[in-house]
């Protein structure tokens, strides 16, 4: 424990960024912007051509001259450069400009400030809501993309903060007809909440948030005012909550004593979904409560003499008290109907049923002999039913982000930070709360407990359970230097790590938030509820008013006896009812939910074992899968190559053979590269100096798919394959053939080391298969896919690698561009490819591929190339990721069969096609009652997701 124990002190949190032992990093002082609004952006990107410190003083000076600019900060040694802007002042524009006339080239440039915001979306009921959102979200100026996800009732939009902001868009959500809710936006991946004491003034305020806002790193600060509470935004390379704490203290020295702790504030999420469940909860009670009594006054009680007779009583005229009683609770339920967010389709069917009832009231008050049937319970036991559908439904919603939540629980609540002193001796032990830990902070694991952030080993041994990550049932030996990730169980020792990714930058965060992405992509298959929406309405309504007309002609026509007519009833009542019901058991919304609660289950339960699918495009196309191309290195392979023996063709030395091997491949990143080098190491190490050999290399070039070239000692050495020695016209005689044939044949890998033109010696290197390999191959040859394999080694080996685990078409000698090209020979047949590689040399191929699978991924679950990120480096996640895919649109297909078949069977049945022959009628009552099953059905199909099993489990060796 010495360099790595080192801890971020007050002096490193103020020292500038990027900076570096070897390099210099110059800090330029800025004003204060004290009681000033404005949010100040930060921006990034790379300076290309720097030498020295001068060239970013030179840089740092012009820059700094620019009206808006808060800070400059240039690392030459790194080549980059962090400004701290004020947008309102000047665009990045601006700044890419004036860098680039220091006469600096600068790359890697966000040409476009843009802005992402989620919101909570509030009123929408099917797929015709959620278009309309995004119509008016796209039709606000500096909108660039917009995405409304009708399950998750969320929306994501990108934006330009220059042109617009996050009220305006509220505003445009708003004025549509639904409502809206910040969740979070950019700034807020990284911000922390601090409850404030000793505050008695506005005068407080201002001096914490002068204090605040002088820090480097700190982004934007916002009180709560009310609650006596500061947010900050903030850089967590430069600054942690910690020192942010530290600094309110401290700005507190003199009159008054300042006190700052952390704040957890309630999810607005969990608050938005209890609300909704209770607000549906109570409407259904208290709708009961009048719904119950219409129902015995109007139909148990007058089948109940002398009971009912009662109700018969004339109060005047032919007005009764049964139908006085019926108007009133008829009447609080039409004063409820607007916050029972009723749909077009419902609310045409109420007011019908409604209206017309006043109409009989107004008739049975003004005249002495008319009879007629109300509707009033007809309103009011349908308003009753939708909203206890609308309660079971939204119930059934929340449980479709269970495993996505139970993703965002597993980090624990507290961790032990330690404080060591420049010897690596342990000063202290405090347990803090998680979300005060910054980066390269030490902190303690006890056996039992959670990992709280990522981090490295620096000290200690044990084992990790995995599982809540990866899926990886078995636990995994750490030790110094191995990577853990924040949320795994450390199962028996002790480990000492230092955090090197917090917050947002942490793999569990990502994985959340990629997961939450993915549940708002919508799926090609959606398309198809998408186009119904358009003319279900409408639709629904023509034939509404058809069925109503066609009855009452041809009951006033005498088409129909009359005694198909019920008693009390005429003809226009009896066709009143036909079109009322047919108005409410038509159901957009079970069609709407079909596709994104199915998706949205999916992709959690994905993600809880390890398989993270970027959306519902990426999971429909995995499902027409009927090819799987594998990288053979690390993905066939345990990608952890070994030399397994060393033969010398010229009068070289071994000393000086490993010597000049290891300059040539020190630089090279190929796990076959690092084998040999770590190979040549421990045999300079233990036969030859006793101390690690540090030759230099000049004009070092990587021949991709080949090998290594450079120059030693000025020696042209080239390292590599059969294909670089071809390359430079490098002669192999019959010697160097046969050894190479000889382990070829053995599946493994041979390094050639050629010494100006002249072969000196090779490296035998074997990387093991995996072994569930074979199994998987296997596996998915029983699922009708068949496997190719597409690599950059020698055919031999990877034709004895092939027969191995069972793959017949192989690609050998193959470039990354020559991987991507033998995907689309294979596309052009009209099949569907995945390509599953480790992410490294592979995103040619991953890119090309109609899926690409990045396999063994780690922490680093960001892979832009990928569309499915497998955490682990077990292949049996392949087959998961295929048969989760398969399931989930197959349950896609049941839903809408069922919200489709629904539809089609129940608009005739409520229209009285059965009427005529079986004297069976469907009252509106019960057509609401069916509308509001059929939506709680889907989402209860989808729910049966979460039930899933991986078809393959390798078991534990």
């Amino acid at each position: 424990m010495d360099e790595d124990m080192e801890l971020i002190g007050e002096e490193d949190l103020k020292a500038a960024l990027l900076q570096h032992p070897k390099g210099v990093g110059v800090p330029v002082s800025h004003t204060n912007r004290c009681g000033d609004e404005v949010k100040i952006r930060t921006i990034v990107f790379k300076v290309i051509g720097m030498t020295c410190s001068s060239c970013a003083t030179s840089m740092e000076s012009a820059l700094m001259k620019l009206n808006g600019i808060k800070s400059v900060m240039v690392s030459p040694l790194q080549g980059q450069a962090v400004v701290k802007y004020n947008p309102e002042s000047i665009s990045a524009k601006l700044i890419k400009e004036a860098a680039e006339e220091t006469g600096f080239q600068v790359d890697e440039f966000p040409e476009q400030d843009i802005a992402v915001c989620r919101l909570r979306i509030k009123g929408m009921a099917c797929t015709s809501c959620s278009e309309s959102v995004e119509r008016a979200l796209l039709m606000v100026d500096g909108v660039k993309k917009a995405v409304v996800g009708l399950a998750l009732e969320e929306a994501k939009i990108h934006y330009d903060p220059s042109i617009t902001n996050t009220d305006h868009i509220t505003e445009a959500i708003e004025d549509s007809g639904f409502g809206a809710n910040l969740i979070s936006s950019g700034s807020d991946l990284n911000k922390v909440h601090l409850k404030l004491e000793g505050i008695s003034s506005q005068d407080d305020l201002n001096v914490i948030r002068c204090s605040l806002e002088y820090l480097e790193g700190v982004n934007h600060v916002e009180f709560d005012i009310k609650e006596h509470v500061v947010s900050v935004s903030y850089e967590p390379d430069i600054i942690g909550p910690r020192y942010l704490i530290q600094c309110i203290q401290e700005a507190g020295k003199g009159l008054s004593s300042y006190q700052a702790s952390l704040f957890t504030p309630p999810s607005p999420q969990d608050m938005e979904r209890r609300h909704e469940v209770q607000m549906y909860r109570n409407q259904f009670l208290w709708s009961c409560l009048f719904s119950v009594p219409i129902f015995i006054s109007s139909m148990v009680l007058p089948m109940l003499p002398p009971y009912g007779n009662w109700l018969e009583y004339k109060v005047l005229n032919m007005l009764s008290i049964g139908l006085l009683l019926r108007f009133y609770a008829g009447s609080y339920h039409a004063l409820r109907r607007k916050s029972a967010n009723m749909d077009v389709l419902v609310a045409l069917g109420t007011n019908a049923a409604y209206f017309y009832s006043i109409y009989i009231i107004i008739k049975a008050l003004t005249s002495e002999s008319f009879e007629g049937q109300d509707f009033f319970e007809t309103s009011a036991m349908l308003i009753s039913f939708i909203l206890l559908g609308k309660y079971l439904e939204v119930l059934a919603k929340g449980k479709t982000s269970d495993a996505l939540a139970k993703l965002a629980d597993l980090a624990p609540d507290t961790a032990y930070l330690l404080t060591m002193d420049g010897d690596g001796n342990v000063l202290s032990d405090v347990e803090i709360n998680t979300q005060l830990i910054q980066k390269n902070d030490i902190l303690k694991i006890v056996p039992g407990a959670k990992v709280p952030v990522d981090g490295v080993v620096v000290d200690g041994q044990s084992f990790v359970n995995e599982s809540m990550i990866t899926g990886e049932a078995r636990p995994v030996a750490k030790g110094p230097g191995d990577k853990v990730i924040g949320g795994t169980v450390n199962e028996n020792g002790c480990l000492v790590i230092r955090a090197t990714h917090v917050g947002s930058e942490s793999a569990l965060s990502q994985i959340v938030q990629l997961v939450e992405a993915a549940q708002l992509a919508r799926a090609p298959v959606q398309k198809l509820a998408d186009q119904i929406s358009r003319f279900f309405v409408p639709t629904v309504v023509v034939a509404a008013f058809t069925t109503w007309l066609g009855w009452f002609i041809s009951g006033e026509a005498g088409i129909y006896p009359k005694w198909w007519i019920p008693k009390a009833m005429d003809a226009f009542e009896l066709a009143l009812q036909f079109g009322i019901s047919v108005l409410v058991v038509a159901c957009p919304c079970a069609l709407g939910l079909a596709t994104p609660t199915a998706v949205m289950v999916a992709t959690g339960k994905g993600a809880s074992q390890g398989v993270l699918i970027k959306g519902g495009d990426a999971l429909e196309k995995a499902h027409k899968v009927k090819i799987v191309v594998f990288d053979k290195t690390g993905t066939l392979t345990v990608g952890k190559p070994a030399v397994v023996s060393a033969v010398l063709f010229s009068n070289i030395s071994m000393e000086e053979f490993c010597d000049m091997a290891i300059a040539a491949e020190s630089n090279s990143e190929h796990p076959i590269g690092k084998a040999v080098v770590e190979h040549a190491k421990k045999f300079c190490l233990n036969f030859g100096t006793q101390k690690e050999c540090l030759t230099e290399v000049k004009d070092f070039e990587v021949h991709t798919g080949a090998g290594v070239s450079g120059k030693v000692r000025e020696k042209t050495i080239f390292v590599g394959n059969k294909r670089l020695m071809r390359l430079f016209n490098v002669a192999l005689g019959g010697e160097v053939e046969a050894y190479i044939s000889e382990n070829e044949k053995l599946a493994r890998s041979c390094v050639i080391v050629a010494i100006d033109g002249t072969v000196a010696g090779a490296f035998a290197v074997t990387d093991p298969v995996k072994p569930e390999a074979a199994r998987v191959v296997s596996f998915l040859h029983s699922m009708n896919i068949v496997s190719v394999m597409v690599t950059g080694d020698n055919w031999a080996t990877a034709t004895a690698i092939g027969e191995e685990v069972g793959i017949q078409k192989v690609f050998a000698e193959t470039d990354p561009i020559g991987k991507a090209d033998k995907i689309k020979e294979l596309q052009l047949k009209g099949l569907t490819v995945a390509m599953v590689g480790d992410g490294i040399n592979d995103s040619p191929a991953l890119v090309a591929a109609d899926v690409g699978m990045a396999i063994g991924a780690g922490t680093d679950v960001a892979i832009e190339a990928a569309d499915v990120v497998l955490i682990k480096s077990n292949l049996e996640d392949v087959v998961t990721a295929i048969d989760l895919s398969r399931k989930t649109m197959l349950r896609i297909r049941l839903n809408y069969v069922w919200a489709l078949g629904y539809n089609v069977l129940a608009m005739p049945i409520a229209a009285g096609i059965l009427f005529p022959f079986t004297g069976i009628r469907l009252p509106p009552w019960l057509a609401g009652a069916c509308m509001a099953a059929s939506s709680v059905s889907v989402v209860c199909s989808s729910l049966l997701l979460q039930s899933y099993e991986k078809p393959l489990k390798v078991q534990a060796v």
